[in-house]
């Protein structure tokens, strides 16, 4: 009766293999960690901006980027006639509209998109009317950058004056194209707490690492499946006698 012996004897194929691989998943596995980093600290600024005193807009103010996910007061009056109604948005199930309607800063005489919630469809005509034209107006909200869709589709403006507009989603520059206002470079999501009864329950973007964590986990798991393999194929059978001679 014979046993075998195993002779560790690395191959030159599967060791150059083996020295490409290893470090390049190990590699990968650092970046992923990386970038969880990168998106626990995007979302603890993200609170700390939401966290922040209101910046006035009234006056001069940081750019966009700066403002983005900030608090924001505002003094002016709508321009209800360039109001528009952004399609299919939901709310408890419920199919409706956003209203967005440009607000004229006083004293500047800027502009800027003000999208005051949610509406439906029923009650359009009730919205539109629930401000007076001219009536100033403090607007509270949260800002943020719409980002145009993958694919976007040519919109349609009112079909007649006495129309309101219906888009299937909003952008600046179809915004400007349509209306021939200089508007600031993003939205204001008008707070809960403020006047004119619309539903406005804004969705907060979430910031998590969970999914680099595990694409982490990935890489590091065939960096080890690599060297175990270069193991088995590095392992030779050898017969007793063999040792023996």
């Amino acid at each position: 009766m014979t046993s075998n012996t195993r002779q560790f004897r690395a191959q030159a194929i599967p060791t150059i293999i083996m020295v490409i691989l290893t470090p390049l998943f190990i590699g990968l596995g650092l970046w992923q960690l990386d970038r969880a980093e990168q998106k626990r600290n995007q979302g603890s600024s993200l609170e700390m901006r939401r966290k922040q005193p209101p910046v006035s807009l009234d006056g001069p103010h940081p750019d966009a980027e700066q403002l983005r996910f900030r608090q924001v007061v505002a003094h002016g009056h709508y321009l209800i006639d360039k109001s528009v109604l952004i399609e299919n948005r939901k709310h408890q199930g419920k199919t409706g509209f956003h209203l967005v309607t440009p607000l004229r800063l006083q004293g500047s005489g800027r502009t800027l998109l003000v999208n005051r919630g949610w509406i439906a469809h029923d009650r359009i005509d009730q919205a539109l009317a629930a401000v007076d034209v001219g009536e100033t107006l403090t607007v509270h909200g949260e800002v943020r950058i719409p980002q145009p869709p993958a694919i976007e589709l040519k919109q349609k403006g009112a079909a007649s004056a006495d129309t309101t507009p219906r888009w299937p989603f909003l952008t600046l520059e179809h915004f400007r194209d349509w209306s021939g206002l200089d508007i600031a470079p993003f939205v204001v999501l008008q707070s809960p707490q403020d006047a004119h009864g619309f539903v406005r329950q804004w969705p907060h973007p979430r910031v998590s690492d969970i999914m680099h964590i595990g694409y982490a986990i990935q890489w590091f798991a065939f960096a080890i499946i690599t060297l175990l393999i270069w193991i088995r194929l590095s392992l030779h059978k050898r017969d007793a006698k063999e040792v023996a001679v």
